[in-house]
């Protein structure tokens, strides 16, 4: 991350209970804000339904927000972003491109966001590769959701939903951006 982000000028560690330490960075650069998770894949995502998890073989992950600088607090993003990074150990979820997460309130204050769309890898940060038989940890970019196009998603699909973002020229790192059009 720091070879394409640079160093970052702040971080905040969170722990839940049985889980392990998971950090936020953030990092600023060209009036835009990207916040990058560290620790979610420090274990790979094992499939719910398996009886045991393999500590070594399985997909890994960080995530990544950005958002343009100085229109709100996106700060208070920080635990939220944890909460998402720590899903995996805490509720057995694959974070995947496609998926949606939702944490249940607005991102930061006043957002109108409560989730985001887990967006392709490969757009900011290259994949890190590590020793066999591990994966590659994935770099995830999120794309915050309004609710009325998380519920959109569900029926549409996510790659609808992208398309009607492209067609509509929808700035996805605008803060107070609204819903695209749905109709």
């Amino acid at each position: 991350m720091r070879t394409t982000l640079g160093e970052p000028d702040a971080r905040a560690a969170v722990t839940f209970l049985g889980t392990d330490r998971i950090e936020v960075l953030r990092f600023v650069d060209s009036g835009v804000v990207r916040y990058a998770t560290l620790g979610m894949s420090a274990q790979p995502m094992a499939d719910p339904t398996a009886v045991l998890a393999d500590p070594l073989r399985g997909p890994r992950a960080e995530l990544l927000l950005s958002v343009r600088a100085g229109r709100v607090e996106s700060d208070k993003v920080l635990r939220p972003l944890a909460v998402l990074a720590a899903s995996p150990q805490v509720e057995g979820v694959v974070v995947a491109p496609g998926a949606s997460l939702d944490v249940g309130e607005p991102l930061w204050p006043g957002a109108p966001f409560t989730s985001v769309l887990v967006a392709s890898p490969g757009g900011l940060v290259e994949d890190l590769a590590l020793d066999e038989p591990r994966e590659p940890v994935r770099f995830l970019p999120l794309l915050p959701m309004t609710p009325n196009e998380a519920a959109w998603k569900r029926v549409h699909g996510a790659e609808a939903l992208e398309k009607r973002w492209l067609e509509h020229g929808t700035d996805l790192r605008d803060p107070l951006r609204t819903g695209v059009p749905l109709d």
